[in-house]
């Protein structure tokens, strides 16, 4: 079956972009949103030894801040002032998601339309503020316990890391919703796409230099080459699959004119958590290891050594503990961003049923068991595209770009922006037919 995408792509008219003026302009904007960004992540903190704290990082990278470093484009190795790059905002929106389930508050401001995402959009951006506040004060105590790091500590230091991190995210998550805006494709999306891409050609030049030294075979950087093409492959197909349910709807009369009967299709994604799953679980698995880490480089061990020893990339409990964590997430998320009782009643309400399936419970009934099945494969897949690449980071000390999360954040925003574009040219190429129409009907 020909996908909508491919249908879209097919109808599009690719020598129309050099006329879709707009389409221009937002991409041009978008270039110049992203290299402003890019920027800012060469701009360090005041007050700290750049040189200094790369050594501790270098020597301390093994943790969630390889994670948060990869994400933010090595903003965090530099500890420049996007250090904390847009996650906390990504956090925020997460943590309301989940509230909005809990809280009938702000499920009914959910409800109210363009009004209510407003109002929520603000707590989002209030609740950023605090989370970016608490993560840099975080950072400045850790900064200061660092030798030579910091070159006055204090509490004009903390201050000063604190105002310069939280205005860099809100910065970030301006730019972001200009992006979204203004530009195309989503601006959070793209500016982690952005972080992560600008690292992959530097990770590239240093496996081939492990190559030329001896330290990987030939064959082995070949076998990944080979296996990178084929898991982003897999990944475009699992992410464009869908389970379509047959939506019908009857026969109705508005006043004196009576409406055939229509049928359409309730899509629901086999992935239907994104790439919430693998962050949440990496940065989960890897905490301990950052705490250890930190607590050897200033003479401190104990317990929380032991237990890195055993989390490590590759190691068996690590795989175990990661692949359940992903399945966890994965079900967990799903069940808070798909309501089967809600989609049910909106059916229910405009008259729409499933063949052979009763309106209401029935019908929620049936949906929730659809969803958990789809589910279960998505889970298997996210599973799948973070355990092997693991294993090669492990087992052939690849770099960490190489990662299922890495690859699956950049597969899918680029096929979201790439969906955008072709949206805009189709517009584009509509408007030109209306108008020739309007002419030929003047002339006429």
């Amino acid at each position: 079956m020909v996908s909508a995408a491919e249908q879209l792509a097919a109808n599009v008219n690719w020598s129309a972009f050099g006329k879709a003026e707009e389409l221009k302009k937002r991409i041009w904007f978008t270039l110049g949103a992203l290299i402003i960004y890019r920027l800012g992540t060469y701009i360090p903190l005041p007050g700290i030894d750049p040189a200094a704290f790369e050594k501790n990082f270098t020597g301390n990278q093994q943790g969630v801040l390889e994670l948060f470093n990869m994400f933010a484009g090595g903003a965090v190795q530099r500890m420049a002032i996007f250090a904390l790059n847009i996650m906390p905002y990504i956090s925020a929106s997460i943590i309301i998601q989940l509230l909005t389930s809990v809280f009938p508050t702000l499920e009914a401001l959910k409800k109210e339309g363009e009004s209510g995402r407003k109002v929520i959009n603000q707590y989002t951006r209030y609740l950023t503020v605090v989370l970016a506040a608490f993560q840099a004060y975080g950072i400045s105590v850790g900064l200061e316990g660092q030798p030579g790091v910091v070159t006055e500590p204090g509490m004009f230091f903390r201050l000063s890391t604190v105002l310069t991190l939280t205005g860099g995210t809100m910065f970030l998550m301006w730019l972001g919703e200009q992006i979204t805006s203004r530009g195309i494709g989503n601006g959070s999306s793209l500016i982690i796409f952005a972080g992560i891409v600008a690292a992959f050609p530097s990770a590239i030049v240093n496996t081939l230099e492990l190559g030329r030294q001896g330290a990987i075979s030939t064959g082995l950087i070949i076998g990944v080459m080979v296996m990178s093409v084929g898991v982003i492959a897999f990944i475009v197909f699992m992410e464009r699959a869908q389970r379509r349910l047959l939506i019908t709807y009857p026969k109705r009369q508005q006043g004196n004119k009576v409406y055939e009967g229509q049928t359409s299709f309730l899509p629901l994604k086999l992935n239907t958590s994104g790439v919430i799953p693998p962050i949440f679980a990496s940065s989960l698995l890897l905490l301990p290891t950052t705490i250890a880490n930190f607590s050897q480089s200033q003479g401190g061990t104990g317990v929380l050594a032991t237990i890195t020893s055993y989390l490590g990339h590759g190691r068996p409990l690590y795989l175990v503990l990661y692949v359940t964590l992903i399945v966890f997430f994965a079900f967990f998320y799903t069940a808070i961003v798909f309501n089967p009782t809600e989609t049910a009643d909106n059916l229910k309400k405009h008259g729409g049923f499933i063949p052979g399936i009763r309106p209401g419970e029935r019908t929620s009934q049936y949906i929730d068991t659809i969803l958990m099945r789809i589910t279960v494969l998505g889970a298997g897949y996210l599973a799948l595209i973070c355990l092997l690449p693991e294993i090669l980071i492990s087992y052939a000390a690849l770099p960490f770009y190489f990662g299922g999360t890495s690859l699956l954040i950049v597969v899918s925003v680029t096929m979201d922006t790439v969906a955008q574009i072709l949206g805009h040219l189709q517009a584009h190429q509509y408007e030109g037919l209306v108008k020739k129409s309007k002419l030929r009907g003047k002339r006429r």
